[in-house]
């Protein structure tokens, strides 16, 4: 029974955007339960190379000014819409941020790769922790998250962030997922020597 329940959550997971979050806070006991989660994740050497920050208060009004002034340099008038530069301002507001660092190990010579891949893994634990929960959620690594965090955060000469995990709680009507991928025939083979 378990592994069909894992088989429904993990093809249950999505994206979903900050657009798409009700304005209500998730319980900070449920965020350390959904990032406990990703602490479990497979690591080499177990090195853990991670640590996560939760922005709060004025960090939401922030990040999202300095988004939309982000797209507003990016584009000539002609390409520039106002609307988007509005709703880039607002986008943060209904979620948790949570910031995604990188550590990587100065006890072991590990490659970067490893160290990122056990991230990522740690993501996806969260990821299927918050679909569990219907909680939607989504990895933002766009370059003007990036500058944000580490023009707002104190991170160590090593550490690196790897973007931003939005969370919040999601309006009813996008709860269902009907979503598609390639048949497992067209993606596996089978070699024998």
């Amino acid at each position: 029974m378990l592994f069909k329940e894992l088989t429904k959550v993990i093809q249950k997971r999505r994206s979903h955007y900050a657009t798409d979050f009700l304005d209500k806070k998730i319980a900070k006991s449920t965020i350390e339960e959904i990032v406990n989660n990703g602490i479990w994740a497979p690591t080499h050497k177990l090195t853990q190379p991670w640590r996560f920050v939760v922005l709060e208060g004025k960090h939401h009004k922030s990040l999202g000014n300095y988004m939309a002034n982000y797209y507003r340099e990016l584009y000539d008038d002609e390409q520039f819409s106002t609307e988007r530069f509005e709703e880039t301002k607002t986008y943060p507001k209904n979620a948790t941020l949570l910031v995604l660092i990188f550590q990587p190990s100065s006890r072991f010579q590990l490659p970067e790769w490893e160290e990122v891949a056990a991230i990522s893994c740690a993501v996806q634990n969260m990821w299927l922790s918050c679909t569990s929960l219907n909680i939607g959620s989504y990895w933002d690594t766009g370059e003007a998250t990036i500058n944000y965090i580490n023009n707002s955060i104190k991170l160590e000469e090593n550490e690196k962030c790897l973007g931003i995990f939005y969370m919040g709680y999601l309006k009813e009507n996008l709860l269902k997922v009907n979503r598609k991928r390639k048949p497992i025939s067209k993606k596996i083979s089978w070699h024998k020597q």
